[in-house]
C-alpha cells in the first residue's frame, strides 16, 4: 500500500533506487497545483527545473528547505518545484492521506508555512512519486529537452547548488552528493508535529536508516563513478 499509516524502513528499498538517472528522460507526469489545476511536469519555462520530493513529516525535506529556498532566490531563471508526496512519517496529527483533498490540504499547509517554490501535488496513488523512484527526499534537475541532467536519491542541497551552478556554466554536473542527516533538533520538531506515533515509528527504523543511508549508501557512492551528462543532453 502506497500511503502507509505507520512508517517502517521496510516500506523502502534502501539499496536500489529506481528513479530516473542522469542521461535518461524525465517522466512527464500529470500533477496538480494547489488550486487543483492539472498540468504536465515538463511544461516549465526556466532554463532548468529543480524538482524535490517532500512532505510535512519528512525531517530531511524540512531541514533542507532554507538552503533550497536560497537557491530559488539566487537562480531566478531556473524553475524550482516541490512534488508533494505521501507523508514520510505519519502520526496522529498529520496522518496518511485518505483522499486527494487530504493531500492537497497538507500541501497547502506547506505553502502557508512559507514554502515559495512551486508546490505540485501528486495523486493519491503516488503515480508521479513512483515514477521518480518513490524516495521521500530525492532531487532531480531536468533540462528543457526533458532530460535528467542531475539526480540524487537523497537531496544534499549544497551538492544540488553546485550541480546547478555547473550546469548553468555549460558543464556536466559530475559530482557526488553525500547523504547528510539533518540536526536532531529538526527531526524532533518535525516528528513531534506529526503527532503520536510519528517519532516512535521513526526511532524504530533509525538503526536501519543509518546503516543503509549514512554508511552503505555513502560507501557505494565513494566507490562508484560520477556520471557526466551535458546540460543540453537530449534523451
Amino acid at each position: 500500500m502506497y500511503n502507509y499509516d505507520q512508517f517502517s524502513a521496510n516500506d523502502y528499498d534502501l539499496v536500489n533506487f529506481r528513479g530516473p538517472m542522469p542521461g535518461s528522460p524525465a517522466p512527464d507526469v500529470t500533477v496538480a497545483g494547489l488550486d487543483g489545476t492539472p498540468s504536465r511536469l515538463l511544461d516549465f519555462e526556466g532554463d532548468f527545473l529543480v524538482l524535490e520530493m517532500g512532505s510535512l513529516t519528512c525531517p530531511l525535506f524540512q531541514g533542507r528547505r532554507k538552503t533550497m529556498s536560497s537557491l530559488h532566490t539566487d537562480y531566478p531563471n531556473v524553475d524550482f518545484a516541490v512534488l508533494y508526496v505521501r507523508e514520510a512519517h505519519p502520526g496522529a496529527a498529520i496522518s496518511s492521506h485518505q483522499s486527494n483533498e487530504d493531500k492537497k490540504g497538507c500541501a497547502t499547509l506547506l505553502h502557508s508555512d512559507g514554502e515559495r517554490r512551486n508546490i505540485l501535488v501528486d495523486d493519491l496513488e503516488g503515480t508521479a512519486h513512483r515514477a521518480f523512484g518513490g524516495y521521500p527526499n530525492s532531487v532531480f534537475i531536468i533540462n528543457r529537452n526533458g532530460c535528467v541532467v542531475y539526480a540524487s536519491d537523497w537531496n544534499n542541497p549544497e551538492a544540488t547548488g553546485r550541480a546547478l551552478s555547473l550546469l548553468l556554466e555549460g558543464k556536466p554536473a559530475n559530482l557526488k552528493a553525500w547523504f547528510k542527516p539533518v540536526a536532531p533538533s529538526v527531526s524532533l520538531r518535525i516528528l513531534r508535529a506529526g503527532g503520536k506515533g510519528s517519532l516512535a515509528d521513526f526511532l524504530r527504523g533509525l538503526p536501519r536508516l543509518i546503516w543503509n543511508n549514512l554508511v552503505l549508501r555513502n560507501i557505494r557512492l565513494l566507490r562508484g563513478k560520477s556520471v557526466s551528462t551535458p546540460p543540453d543532453a537530449v534523451c
